[in-house]
């Protein structure tokens, strides 16, 4: 059923990888890297679904791969959520990050996928929440292109309930790509 369920996340990613490049062509964007990386955020994930697939995807890469990632992994985790102190961003690069590209590109989850692009996120009952994209786009200088995160969000979680069901997992997930790979 995991796989079943992969293969529904994976479609589910082309068709926001292609919606966030038709975005991104229409404010004449392109990633290449900055200062700024979102890759040295700290972003948490919440479904098991993502995790289960990114740990699918590391577990296609070599073996000495693998441990360069994990003893990365292992040091972001002692640098970042420290016993003694809250975890707060300290601009740490992602550890699957190698010289300034993905190494797991193609199982990178949902919030890798949409990050950079001026969006909304509508919740019924209020008004839209809107970001304004990464600094480094220049986006100010365009009118705001509709880019709803809604409906990614909608699908995403009928894809965690479904996986989950199936799984038998439940609770709440709240990990950085560093702390998913050190649970494995």
């Amino acid at each position: 059923m995991a796989e079943d369920s992969f293969l529904s996340l994976a479609r589910f990613y082309q068709q926001m990888d292609k919606q966030w490049d038709i975005t991104a062509a229409e404010y004449h964007f392109e990633c290449t890297g900055c200062k700024d990386n979102c890759c040295t955020a700290l972003f948490f994930h919440h479904s098991y679904i993502e995790k289960a697939y990114f740990l699918k995807g590391f577990q296609t890469l070599a073996a000495d791969v693998q441990k360069k990632i994990l003893d990365r992994a292992h040091d972001y985790c002692n640098k970042t959520f420290r016993p003694d102190a809250p975890a707060k961003s300290l601009k740490i690069m992602c550890p699957a990050n190698d010289e300034g590209k993905c190494l797991l590109y193609h199982y990178r989850p949902m919030i890798c996928r949409l990050h950079g692009l001026p969006h909304e996120v509508i919740r019924p009952g209020s008004e839209p929440v809107m970001g304004k994209g990464c600094p480094a786009g220049g986006f100010d200088r365009f009118p705001y292109k509709k880019f709803d995160r809604t409906p990614f969000y909608q699908q995403m979680a009928r894809l965690e309930i479904e996986f989950r069901q199936a799984s038998g997992m439940s609770g709440k997930i709240k990990q950085s790509i560093a702390q998913i790979l050190m649970s494995q």
